[in-house]
């Protein structure tokens, strides 16, 4: 029942609304009492290891998102080496892994969504990777929240897709349809090794926005859909294990990857916890 009305409360508050105001609370630098008492209260409430931290003090950060998307101690996360090793992007959970069915991505028993609909409705680039390979991980509040290349990769082109702010925790997974499909969302795609790679950074209720290395903060600043080209002297390159977003407030990375170009490793399941960095799959020669 608690289930329900969780999800049912979701339809009927103004997530736009909610989630734009607590984004600029979390950026607040103007009143650091208050961001102590809320910091020290996430981390207690939600046991975050501030001993991973790079800054372990959790009041030494400016604002909510300075502490929220903080560095980890480096080294800390050891990217798995070989040149055909795909490593996972973020720390969190896996939510679902598998194949792509025609135009549907598996989300959780009985729901599925639209590849076409995820990618911001351009056919030419879910065509690209349909019947493909997927895996989509959900960072809860305690994890690391920056976002790393699994593999090395140029980018082709950003599409910021305005939508939707649902929460994207496994609850709501299982009872909202097309869920990654209708939040707000930035898609990425990078040419690699083994051909087009889709990264989608997914927005959820009560994310302030999402950030990336080239664009700074991305969303939600568009009332369309916008796609922004990367090209000849544009283009941008990445290192695999090379931090290439974060979430200002946490959320769900989908990974879409061209069919038969890669192969998940056996031990990575739906439910198990990763690292960043770990070794996730292996690419096809």
């Amino acid at each position: 029942m608690f289930d329900k009305l969780f999800v049912l409360s979701q339809y009927v508050t103004p997530q736009l609304t909610v989630s734009h105001a607590a984004g600029r609370l979390a950026d607040n630098d103007r009143a650091p009492a208050l961001k102590n008492r809320v910091v020290k209260w996430f981390v207690k409430r939600y046991d975050v290891d501030m001993s991973e931290a790079a800054e372990e003090d959790p009041t030494a950060y400016a604002s909510f998102n300075a502490f929220f998307t903080r560095a980890l101690k480096p080294g800390l996360r050891p990217i798995a080496e070989g040149a055909s090793t795909f490593v996972s992007p973020a720390d969190g959970t896996i939510s679902q892994l598998g194949h792509v069915t025609g135009d549907r991505v598996f989300q959780a028993k009985g729901q599925s969504f639209s590849l076409t609909e995820l990618l911001g409705g351009d056919t030419q680039r879910a065509d690209a990777v349909s019947e493909g390979e997927f895996s989509t991980i959900y960072l809860s509040p305690k994890d690391y929240h920056r976002v790393h290349m699994p593999m090395a990769g140029t980018l082709r082109e950003m599409t910021y897709v305005p939508g939707k702010l649902f929460s994207v925790n496994p609850v709501t997974a299982e009872n909202v349809p097309n869920l990654f499909a209708r939040n707000e969302r930035v898609v990425c795609m990078f040419d690699t090794a083994a051909g087009p790679m889709a990264m989608v950074l997914v927005g959820a209720m009560i994310v302030g926005s999402v950030e990336t290395p080239w664009a700074g903060v991305v969303a939600p600043n568009s009332s369309g859909v916008k796609t922004i080209s990367y090209e000849g002297e544009s283009a941008i390159s990445f290192a695999k294990g090379e931090e290439m977003g974060r979430f200002r407030l946490g959320s769900t990375v989908v990974m879409v990857m061209p069919k038969g170009s890669v192969s998940w490793d056996a031990e990575q399941v739906a439910g198990k916890r990763v690292r960043m960095g770990e070794a996730f799959g292996k690419v096809s020669a």
